[in-house]
């Protein structure tokens, strides 16, 4: 057994002596085998490199359109291109040949770029505008969602493009070409807003807008768009007064009247606003949009780039408002000035939004609107002060006073600019509060009436602050009226001058919400007007004195009844009547041509007029209308007691 057991070993050690060699003769025959094959291969990788000019140079010829994916593949063909004869053959003309092709490719993509952003970049229609706008108060999302600039294919392809000349084409001009394009769109989209707005108001009085009732598009109807308050609705609630015997004719003032240029004004004012709100949202779907194609990076630098035109024509109108009220200030039209109250509280409501649109733009682009609120809040303190001091030094002029004593243009323009106020209570505050008129009517600040903000209020300051502005307007006023009223040489119509004023300020007072605001610090107001008017119709019955002093007991001849009268005291009744009746038919006459607007006013006048002389008139008559003091009796004894009554009952009437 050990013999055959060392045979076998013996055996096997000669074969493992034989197989082994082969073996590793084997291995090396595989390892050049694949070394080989790794040649072969690298050889085809290398040569292919040689042949991406000829394979692609078509493709990059023709250019992306239609084909960017193909495109963007070829390129990335040459981009490796490059990099492999940057690596190993810097000097070969292939490197060269390569490079030129991939510049004109990345040449083809900008170009692609800017002709994708020119052909579909549209202006934004001015109804989407307004329904855009329009949908702040809506309940409901609108259905479509935020506001579609650009078709989704074509969106997609600038992403790519984007993506690919950050990445590969070490390029950012392309932003330089996105903003230019869409801030264009921005301001061309705004522009046309305004100029249908213009059109619209033109044509129809209201600019419309299509709501989209039940989310449906097929069945369009129109809505108003929402209008800031403005002059017209004071000059309505003014007529409304008329209506009830307010309103007459008007005396001169250097005033000039708040009914002219008001429809103008009207679509300017709304036109603006509504060119802000437009750019409110459509810089936030800009910024939408930009977030997709822009690198995050560079987002916020090329956004404050894409609105600065945009915005710039915004400021720019609005500075042109301020440098226009300031004029108007100068020529005493308050009614241009009042076209900045409705804009300053819009610019006010809508600076939040502004804010945060404006996030990580430049501190120039943010200070921009702050900057045009200041100047507003300036200049329509301004014109508030100056239209205080002109309601106070407006001139007595004789021609341009009511010849019937109605009411004086002065007052029915201070009534109608303090109406107007009232839609802007808290911007006219503010006004006032910014420019720290406390110290001005003697209010005092209280610390806890202001913020940090050195020109922030709160709302109950600055609604004592107005009222008390509005009580200095209200005295000048008066005192104005009061010199006014000194003109008339006829102290009876200087009185019914100041009841017909005082009265129409008390209605309008009355009909409005300007009594509570006055009542803030002025609680007798109410009364005190009234007390005023009660004074002038007191002082206006004192004129007919004249004539019922003929008539009055006191002045009664003495005689015996049943004896007969001597010539002395028939010629003092004569003269009694006489003077009665002149004195009557001359008061009539001229208070024929004077007006009290007011029906009510003008009837308890006549009425309480009228019963006084019926009563001393028919106790005179009475009297006397059975005493043989004359053979002609008709020739004295002209007017019965209800003839006097109609008479008097025809005053301030002129078509009587």
């Amino acid at each position: 057994m050990v013999s055959i057991l060392s045979s076998f070993e013996s055996r096997l050690m000669k074969l493992e002596n034989s197989i082994i060699p082969v073996h590793k003769q084997t291995e090396n025959l595989q390892r050049l085998q694949e070394n080989v094959e790794k040649t072969l291969s690298c050889l085809d990788h290398v040569i292919s490199y040689y042949h991406v000019a000829s394979d692609t140079e078509k493709i990059i010829r023709e250019g992306p359109t239609g084909r960017l994916e193909e495109y963007l593949g070829s390129m990335a063909k040459i981009q490796k291109a490059v990099e492999y004869f940057q690596d190993n053959s810097p000097d070969s003309p292939e490197l060269n040949k390569v490079k030129l092709l991939f510049e004109r490719g990345k040449e083809s993509l900008e170009s692609e770029f800017r002709s994708l952003m020119t052909r579909h970049s549209k202006v934004v229609s001015p109804v989407l505008i307004l329904d855009l706008i329009g949908g702040e108060d809506d309940l409901e999302v609108p259905e479509e969602g935020p506001l579609e600039h650009l078709p989704e294919s074509v969106l997609q392809d600038l992403i790519r493009i984007s993506r690919w000349l950050v990445e590969y084409g070490r390029n950012q001009d392309f932003m330089n070409v996105y903003y230019q394009i869409r801030s264009s769109q921005l301001d061309r989209s705004i522009k046309g807003l305004k100029e249908h707005f213009r059109k619209s108001s033109s044509s129809s009085g209201v600019p419309y807008s299509p709501a989209i009732p039940n989310k449906r598009k097929d069945t369009p109807t129109k809505k108003p768009v929402k209008r800031p308050g403005t002059i017209r609705k004071a000059q309505n609630l003014l007529k409304q007064y008329s209506q009830h015997g307010l309103d007459g004719k008007k005396g001169g003032s250097n005033l000039i009247p708040l009914e002219g240029r008001d429809d103008m004004l009207d679509v300017e004012t709304d036109a603006y606003i509504h060119c802000v709100s437009a750019f409110v949202k459509l810089a936030q779907s800009e910024y939408q949009l930009l977030t997709d194609i822009v690198p995050e990076h560079h987002q916020k630098k090329t956004f404050d780039s894409l609105i600065q035109d945009a915005l710039d024509g915004l400021m720019l109108e609005g500075e042109n408002i301020v440098a226009a009220a300031r004029k108007a200030i100068i020529r005493h039209d308050f009614s241009a000035v009042l076209t900045v109250f409705p804009i300053l509280r819009h610019l006010k409501q809508t600076k939040p939004e502004f804010d945060q649109v404006l996030q990580g733009t430049a501190a120039s682009t943010k200070n921009k609107l702050p900057g045009l609120i200041t100047a507003m809040e300036t200049v329509g303190a301004k014109a508030l002060e100056d239209f205080a001091d002109n309601i106070k030094n407006d001139p007595d002029k004789e021609y341009n006073m009511p010849k019937d004593g109605t009411v004086h243009e002065l007052t029915s323009n201070a009534i109608l600019f303090l109406q107007q106020l009232l839609d802007f209570q808290e911007t006219a505050g503010a006004m006032l509060a910014s420019q720290v008129l406390g110290d001005t009517y003697n209010i005092p600040l209280d610390p806890r009436e202001t913020s940090s903000s050195a020109t922030s209020y709160s709302s109950e300051f600055s609604r004592r602050l107005l009222s008390t502005y509005i009580c200095k307007v209200l005295g000048n006023l008066q005192l104005n009226l009061l010199s006014k009223s000194k003109v008339y040489e006829d102290p009876a119509l200087s009185a019914i001058f100041l009841h017909n004023n005082y009265n129409y300020i008390l209605k309008a007072l009355d009909k409005s919400e300007l009594i509570q605001l006055v009542a803030v610090t002025q609680k007798t107001a109410e009364r005190s007007y009234r007390e005023h008017i009660e004074q002038q119709i007191q002082t206006y019955q004192r004129s007919w004195l004249k004539v019922t002093d003929y008539i009055t007991e006191k002045n009664f001849p003495v005689f015996q009844p049943g004896v007969k009268l001597r010539d002395k005291e028939r010629q003092v009744i004569k003269e009694r009547f006489k003077g009665f009746n002149d004195g009557l038919e001359e008061l009539c006459k001229i208070q024929k041509a004077w007006a009290i607007p007011d029906t009510e006013q003008r009837d308890k006048i006549r009425h309480a007029q009228k019963s006084i002389v019926k009563e001393i008139y028919g106790a005179f008559l009475h009297r006397y209308r059975n005493v043989p003091f004359t053979k002609n009796p008709e020739k004295y004894i002209k007017y019965g007691v209800e003839q006097v009554g109609d008479m008097i009952d025809r005053l301030f009437d002129t078509s009587a």
